[in-house]
Order: structure tokens, then C-alpha cells, then sequence
């Protein structure tokens, strides 16, 4: 079916409660959500990978986390 856009109205109102000295632009909400969508799809592809290395069919909570903590080094 048809997409739909980013949580605009959401992502706002968490940027707001967690960083409500920040200014953004006009569409730096947008530029957010992208990141966290490219982080999202990082995490998935190395946890896919960790569960491949360790022969096992299906991603566990531990190849998520090992997975975030190599993220987090780069």
C-alpha cells in the first residue's frame, strides 16, 4: 500500500522533551528520522551478520547488542 510520511508531529514532540534548548531548522526533523532509519538498518545488518557467524537462524536479543556495540565504535 501507499507509504506512509514520517511521524512529523511525533518527532518534534520527542526532540522537544529531550532536547528542548534545540533550535532546529525547517526540516531537521526530517534529517533525524532519516538518520535513525540509516542507524536502524546498520543495527539489522550486523546483527543479521552475528547471528549468521554464530549459525543461528534467528536474530537473538545478544546479536542485537553485540551488534549496537560495534555500531557505537565507528
Amino acid at each position: 500500500g501507499m507509504r506512509r510520511g514520517a511521524p512529523r508531529g511525533t518527532l518534534r514532540g520527542l526532540l522537544k522533551s529531550h532536547k528542548p534548548q534545540l533550535r532546529l531548522a525547517a526540516g531537521g526533523d526530517l534529517l533525524v528520522h532519516l538518520n535513525f532509519l540509516m542507524f536502524l538498518h546498520r543495527l539489522a545488518e550486523e546483527a543479521r551478520t552475528n547471528a549468521f557467524e554464530n549459525k543461528s537462524k534467528t536474530i537473538k536479543p545478544e546479536h542485537t547488542i553485540a551488534a549496537a556495540k560495534v555500531i557505537k565504535h565507528l
